[in-house]
Protein backbone atom coordinates (compact mmCIF):
# COMPACT_ATOMS: atom_id res chain seq x y z
CA UNK A 1 0.00 0.00 0.00
CA UNK A 2 1.83 3.51 -1.00
CA UNK A 3 1.46 6.32 1.47
CA UNK A 4 -0.72 8.46 1.93
CA UNK A 5 0.23 12.25 1.01
CA UNK A 6 -1.50 15.75 1.37
CA UNK A 7 -1.49 18.68 -0.57
CA UNK A 8 -0.51 22.06 1.53
CA UNK A 9 -3.41 23.91 -0.48
CA UNK A 10 -6.46 24.41 0.99
CA UNK A 11 -10.20 25.16 -0.56
CA UNK A 12 -9.47 22.66 -3.41
CA UNK A 13 -12.46 23.10 -5.35
CA UNK A 14 -12.92 19.63 -8.00
CA UNK A 15 -15.60 21.66 -10.10
CA UNK A 16 -12.82 24.70 -11.18
CA UNK A 17 -9.61 23.37 -9.66
CA UNK A 18 -7.30 20.35 -10.72
CA UNK A 19 -3.79 19.16 -9.28
CA UNK A 20 -0.84 17.46 -9.69
CA UNK A 21 2.44 16.46 -7.40
CA UNK A 22 5.72 14.86 -7.58
CA UNK A 23 6.93 13.24 -4.57
CA UNK A 24 10.57 11.80 -3.83
CA UNK A 25 12.10 13.93 -7.01
CA UNK A 26 15.90 13.93 -7.25
CA UNK A 27 16.22 17.61 -7.31
CA UNK A 28 17.72 20.50 -5.72
CA UNK A 29 15.05 22.20 -3.30
CA UNK A 30 16.16 25.32 -3.28
CA UNK A 31 16.27 25.55 -7.19
CA UNK A 32 12.96 23.94 -7.02
CA UNK A 33 11.39 26.75 -4.54
CA UNK A 34 12.65 29.32 -6.60
CA UNK A 35 11.28 27.53 -10.01
CA UNK A 36 8.38 27.46 -8.71
CA UNK A 37 8.48 30.92 -7.29
CA UNK A 38 8.76 32.38 -10.51
CA UNK A 39 5.81 30.43 -12.78
CA UNK A 40 2.82 30.62 -9.56
CA UNK A 41 0.60 33.07 -11.08
CA UNK A 42 1.04 32.61 -14.79
CA UNK A 43 -0.97 30.95 -17.19
CA UNK A 44 -0.50 27.29 -17.91
CA UNK A 45 0.81 27.27 -21.25
CA UNK A 46 3.04 30.70 -20.94
CA UNK A 47 4.61 28.86 -17.63
CA UNK A 48 5.49 25.27 -20.13
CA UNK A 49 7.42 27.90 -22.76
CA UNK A 50 9.07 29.32 -19.61
CA UNK A 51 10.26 25.91 -18.69
CA UNK A 52 11.26 25.29 -22.68
CA UNK A 53 13.54 28.42 -22.95
CA UNK A 54 15.30 27.36 -18.91
CA UNK A 55 16.40 24.06 -20.62
CA UNK A 56 17.62 25.36 -23.33
CA UNK A 57 19.05 28.22 -21.61
CA UNK A 58 17.63 30.94 -23.61
CA UNK A 59 15.88 32.59 -20.43
CA UNK A 60 17.17 32.51 -16.75
CA UNK A 61 15.38 31.97 -13.63
CA UNK A 62 15.60 34.70 -11.27
CA UNK A 63 17.15 33.83 -7.83
CA UNK A 64 15.84 35.62 -4.79
CA UNK A 65 16.37 34.02 -2.13
CA UNK A 66 19.39 31.27 -2.83
CA UNK A 67 21.40 33.65 -4.48
CA UNK A 68 24.56 33.81 -2.55
CA UNK A 69 27.77 34.08 -5.15
CA UNK A 70 25.56 33.81 -8.01
CA UNK A 71 26.70 36.07 -11.12
CA UNK A 72 23.93 38.39 -13.11
CA UNK A 73 21.99 37.36 -16.29
CA UNK A 74 22.07 39.05 -19.34
CA UNK A 75 19.00 41.97 -19.87
CA UNK A 76 17.89 45.09 -18.14
CA UNK A 77 17.95 45.22 -14.50
CA UNK A 78 18.13 40.68 -14.04
CA UNK A 79 20.09 40.05 -11.16
CA UNK A 80 21.26 36.76 -10.22
CA UNK A 81 20.56 33.81 -11.92
CA UNK A 82 20.43 30.24 -13.10
CA UNK A 83 19.29 27.86 -15.65
CA UNK A 84 18.22 24.91 -13.83
CA UNK A 85 17.41 22.61 -16.28
CA UNK A 86 17.44 19.59 -14.23
CA UNK A 87 14.03 21.07 -12.22
CA UNK A 88 12.81 22.71 -15.17
CA UNK A 89 12.69 19.02 -16.81
CA UNK A 90 10.80 17.40 -13.61
CA UNK A 91 8.52 20.17 -12.86
CA UNK A 92 7.33 20.36 -16.99
CA UNK A 93 6.43 16.28 -16.63
CA UNK A 94 4.18 18.12 -13.30
CA UNK A 95 3.01 20.86 -15.08
CA UNK A 96 1.90 18.76 -18.43
CA UNK A 97 0.58 15.73 -15.90
CA UNK A 98 -1.45 18.60 -14.24
CA UNK A 99 -2.86 20.01 -17.82
CA UNK A 100 -4.21 16.01 -18.62
CA UNK A 101 -5.89 16.06 -14.97
CA UNK A 102 -7.39 19.21 -16.08
CA UNK A 103 -8.49 18.38 -19.18
CA UNK A 104 -9.92 14.93 -17.87
CA UNK A 105 -12.03 17.11 -15.51
CA UNK A 106 -13.57 18.89 -18.49
CA UNK A 107 -11.40 22.26 -18.07
CA UNK A 108 -10.12 23.58 -21.08
CA UNK A 109 -6.80 23.72 -20.63
CA UNK A 110 -6.19 27.57 -22.74
CA UNK A 111 -7.98 29.08 -19.46
CA UNK A 112 -6.02 27.26 -16.64
CA UNK A 113 -4.03 29.70 -14.31
CA UNK A 114 -1.16 28.13 -11.81
CA UNK A 115 -2.68 29.36 -8.38
CA UNK A 116 -0.29 27.13 -6.05
CA UNK A 117 3.05 25.96 -6.74
CA UNK A 118 5.33 24.59 -3.84
CA UNK A 119 8.49 22.39 -3.43
CA UNK A 120 9.33 21.37 0.13
CA UNK A 121 11.92 19.38 0.81
CA UNK A 122 11.65 15.48 0.79
CA UNK A 123 13.94 12.41 2.68
CA UNK A 124 17.59 12.49 2.10
CA UNK A 125 18.82 9.46 0.14
CA UNK A 126 22.12 8.57 2.36
CA UNK A 127 25.25 7.00 0.76
CA UNK A 128 28.71 6.84 1.40
CA UNK A 129 32.17 7.00 -0.63
CA UNK A 130 34.87 5.20 0.00
CA UNK A 131 38.23 7.38 0.68
CA UNK A 132 41.61 6.38 1.46
CA UNK A 133 42.65 4.78 4.25
CA UNK A 134 40.08 2.93 4.67
CA UNK A 135 37.95 6.03 5.53
CA UNK A 136 34.26 6.91 4.02
CA UNK A 137 32.57 9.96 3.43
CA UNK A 138 28.84 10.61 3.81
CA UNK A 139 27.37 11.39 0.50
CA UNK A 140 24.05 12.00 0.61
CA UNK A 141 21.28 12.75 -1.73
CA UNK A 142 18.10 15.68 -1.15
CA UNK A 143 14.74 14.84 -2.66
CA UNK A 144 11.95 17.14 -3.30
CA UNK A 145 8.40 16.94 -3.20
CA UNK A 146 6.23 19.67 -5.95
CA UNK A 147 2.89 20.03 -5.73
CA UNK A 148 0.72 22.64 -8.23
CA UNK A 149 -2.59 23.56 -8.61
CA UNK A 150 -4.54 25.02 -11.46
CA UNK A 151 -7.81 27.09 -11.62
CA UNK A 152 -9.89 27.68 -14.68
CA UNK A 153 -10.30 31.25 -15.33
CA UNK A 154 -13.69 32.19 -16.37
CA UNK A 155 -15.26 34.79 -18.82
Amino acid sequence: MMAKFSYSFQNFDPERMARASGRDLRISPKLSIEVCREIKGMMLNDAIKLLDDVIAKRRPIPLRRFNDSQGHKKGKGFGPGRYPVKVAKEIKKILLNVRNNAEQRGLDPDRLKIIHAAAHRGPVLRGYIPRAFGRATPFNEQTTHIEIVVEEIRG
